[in-house]
């Protein structure tokens, strides 16, 4: 079974140069891993940040927190830019950002400046990101070759996320926290070389005219947001800079609601918006990464801080989690077809229930690894792939080919907020639970951890029954037969 040239390229559409579908999905795929592997690596090395460049805990969390404001204020941007300018174009410029900037952090001499190249490298990532995903929705037609390559999509998020935090530890150990960074450049680098290899170089969108008004108001209103939520952590929910950036990011994203309605050709069309379907599965995208992303950092910190490993151990913990995420996404496209769409995104936000709420009931601070973390972890593995893959597909089996790079500009977005939303709202929970017991010692860090994963598991059970609302106005898989990424029926 081949693969067949699909039909006449849509404007701004690319494709893959020969008859390498699969190196093409290897490719992006591999751009996934870099991202998500960036974050964790950076996150393991920042203690040895701190004592390179004697800066105290303010300063370090803003070398990630810099990363995550501008990665999720520019993802819509970066979107759309790819949708107008060319999906292989932008894909290229964002690695070449992200590249620059990694080499000047690992060059760092103060604090101050790596956190200006953490900044810039989340411009980078976020060109990057939104390229990729629209380059993957325009390779692969709505079907089951999508939802296979959405599930390598998947299970790279999930080995980057384990992959990084096992790295961070050997880098930072081995040759010093900078080799994190130098590793991004090499990555980048290889990627981008394989990218004018295996990505012909395409026309851009035939629509006149850029949003400029759109753009800005729309990437300072979500960067506004991000800065507010990711400060909430420091200065408390209620405090004058936390409100400050949430005040000032909603009347820049109502800026932006009424411009979009007033101009000839806006960046995210209102009609586009009206999309219910669309609008409930970034809504399900938001909440499936509230309840995930913080999970992983919890489950890090609760190892090392209670349980007393290590790093490196810490992070080996999550193995197993990252393995059954690996078998697992392979395999949901298979289980798309034969259960239907809803029916896997609502066993997956089920498993993802059991999952958090097993783990949260768990942990004691007495516990170990195998008693307490193994295998709740792994039916957290089977889910993590089932509603990445499912919420991706929802987002955006309705657009249009001149619509993939807003499409995925919106559904990487709702991840990314949903990312930092869930990590400031289980962080607060679980140190106000912790503060609240007052002895601070290991029994009642446990209790803050639990508390904050009940919290999340209370975020995956209302996306469970969010899934019930789901309605598709037209079939979303292709016929069964079609099993083969980038291939086509006999």
């Amino acid at each position: 079974m081949g693969f067949r040239a699909p039909g006449p390229v849509a404007p701004g559409s690319s494709q893959v140069v020969g008859r390498s579908p699969r190196a093409a999905l290897g490719l992006l795929a591999a751009t996934q891993l870099l991202l998500i592997m960036d974050t964790a690596i950076v996150n393991v090395a920042l203690p040895s940040v701190g004592d390179d460049l004697g800066s105290g805990s303010a300063g370090l969390s803003w070398v990630a927190n810099a990363f995550l404001i501008t990665f999720g204020g520019l993802l819509l941007l970066g979107g759309r830019a790819a949708d107008l300018l060319g999906h292989r174009r932008v894909f290229l410029a964002g690695l070449g950002v992200l590249g620059a900037a990694s080499a000047v952090g690992g060059a760092a001499g103060s604090v101050e400046v790596l956190v200006g190249a953490r900044a810039v490298q989340g411009v980078g990532a976020a060109l990057a990101a939104a390229a990729a995903f629209a380059l993957l929705l325009t390779l692969f037609p709505d079907g089951p070759a999508r939802h296979k390559a959405l599930g390598a999509f998947a299970a790279m998020g999930g080995l980057g996320g384990v992959l990084g935090t096992v790295l961070g530890g050997v880098l930072t150990d081995l040759l010093g926290w900078r080799s994190t960074l130098w590793l991004n450049v090499a990555g980048a680098l290889v990627l981008a070389v394989l990218a004018l290899r295996l990505l012909d170089a395409h026309t851009a969108s035939t629509e006149g005219g850029f949003d400029i008004g759109g753009a800005l108001t729309a990437t300072a209103g979500l960067g506004l947001l991000a800065y507010g939520l990711v400060g909430a952590g420091e200065a408390g929910w209620t405090g004058a800079r936390t409100l400050g950036a949430f005040a000032a990011g909603l009347a820049l994203l109502a800026a932006f609601a009424v411009l979009e309605k007033r101009i000839a050709r806006p960046l995210v069309p209102p009609a586009v918006l009206r999309r219910r379907t669309l609008r409930l599965a970034n809504c399900l995208s938001a909440l499936a990464q509230m309840a995930l992303f913080p999970m992983f950092f919890l489950v890090s910190l609760y190892l090392q801080s209670v349980l007393d490993q290590t790093p490196l151990t810490g992070g080996l913990g999550l193995l197993p989690l990252s393995l059954v995420v690996v078998a697992t996404a392979p395999r949901t496209g298979r289980l798309i077809e034969r259960l239907g769409l809803r029916a896997t995104m609502t066993l997956g936000f089920t498993l993802l229930f059991l999952g958090m709420l097993w783990l949260a009931l768990a942990l004691a601070a007495d516990g170990t690894f195998f008693s307490t973390v193994l295998a709740p972890s792994l039916v957290l593995g089977a889910a993590l792939p089932l509603v990445m893959v499912t919420t991706n597909v929802a987002a955006t089996a309705d657009a249009a080919p001149g619509e993939t790079g807003l499409a995925s500009g919106l559904v990487n977005t709702s991840q990314q907020f949903g990312s930092v939303l869930g990590l400031a709202v289980l962080v607060a929970v679980a140190t106000a639970r912790t503060d609240a017991l007052g002895a601070g010692g290991a029994a009642d860090e446990t209790a803050g951890f639990r508390a904050a994963l009940l919290v999340g598991a209370a975020f995956a059970a209302t996306a469970a029954l969010l899934t019930l609302r789901l309605r598709f106005p037209a079939p979303v898989s292709a016929p069964p037969h079609q099993d083969r990424v980038g291939g086509a029926p006999e």
